[in-house]
């Protein structure tokens, strides 16, 4: 057993790491395309809080669909309501869902203002280091693990590269100002795959433990948002017509998923150093084809998107750590 509570981590193998790393970055090019969705969400209702609640809102509705309906997560749910009354899984594991919805009112309230290349830098410099303290604390389904020369030197270079590739944006001290919100949001993030991993093998089932997100994330949401309406007022815009506004909430449920099923193989730091380059990725080139006032993509961009990409690779290509 481990210091949670739950069965010991599977061992790592260096293909499970690579395939996970695949996957992760994937995921983390749906994330630029949700967070890009869900910022003009946010700008089209002037509320980043309500842009939120209906990304989430809108997931939570296709989950509580999807789960019942297969067997995998109808198991799952058997099997969760089990390992709590077991005490195999802590409650407090089954709370990642808050640092989510953190996540996604942050894309509603600052790209608008930042855009896509300079919030992912944000969230970037969060998750780097809280993912090292994740891993080193064992809090994900990996157990604990060492920080490695090699894994560190992932990190930093990951956060350089990301900074590199937003250069000409960081002396606005209103943007740095601004991206305190999504560096937070990235300090969340790693917390938030790691628990949400533990409820994923407690489940049997990764449906089932984006549901558990999804519910508590939706929960957490509708609380902010009730109290910046009785603070400020409810929005002042108008619900959108166009379809593909309404896709943040699905493309999350791809993200939760694949997170939670792959963190066992790949441990949280380099699950987020994959899922980093897969952003950076889909930032440059959403702020490419689609430029925003907010987005000034350059050479320095693209090049700082390469040397993310080396810098996931010294993690993934480092050796399994030791139990």
């Amino acid at each position: 057993m481990s210091d949670a509570g739950t069965l010991a981590p599977p061992t790592l193998s260096a293909a499970r790491r690579i395939a996970g790393v695949a996957l992760a970055s994937a995921s983390g090019l749906a994330v630029a395309v949700q967070s890009r969705i869900n910022g003009e969400l946010g700008v089209r209702l002037a509320d980043g809080f309500a842009a939120a609640v209906i990304s989430f809102g809108v997931g939570l509705l296709v989950l509580l669909v999807l789960v019942p309906a297969l067997p995998g997560g109808r198991r799952g749910l058997v099997a969760l309501r089990r390992a709590l009354a077991a005490g195999a899984l802590r409650p407090w594991q089954c709370l990642g869902g808050v640092c989510g919805a953190f996540l996604v009112a942050t894309q509603g309230l600052t790209i608008g203002s930042l855009g896509v290349a300079v919030f992912t830098v944000a969230v970037v410099a969060g998750q780097s280091g809280s993912s090292l303290a994740v891993d080193r604390a064992g809090i994900g389904p990996t157990g604990r693990q060492p920080v490695t020369r090699q894994r560190l030197a992932g990190a930093v270079l990951t956060v350089l590269a990301v900074g590199l590739s937003v250069a000409d944006r960081l002396g606005d001290p209103g943007a740095l100002a601004l991206a305190l919100l999504p560096l937070l949001a990235g300090v969340g993030i790693a917390w938030q795959q790691a628990v949400n991993g533990r409820v994923r093998m407690a489940a049997g089932s990764a449906l089932t433990a984006t549901l558990v997100n999804f519910v508590v994330g939706t929960v957490a949401l509708l609380i902010a948002f009730g109290v910046d309406v009785a603070v400020r007022g409810g929005p002042t815009g108008h619900l959108p017509t166009e379809p593909w506004l309404y896709l943040g909430g699905p493309i999350g449920i791809v993200f939760i998923a694949i997170a939670a099923a792959i963190v066992r193989f790949t441990g949280v730091l380099l699950l987020g150093l994959a899922t980093i380059a897969g952003q950076i990725v889909g930032a440059v080139l959403l702020d490419v084809a689609l430029p925003t006032a907010a987005s000034h993509p350059g050479p320095a961009t693209l090049l700082g998107a390469a040397l993310t990409m080396v810098a996931v690779l010294v993690a993934a290509l480092a050796p399994p750590a030791r139990r």
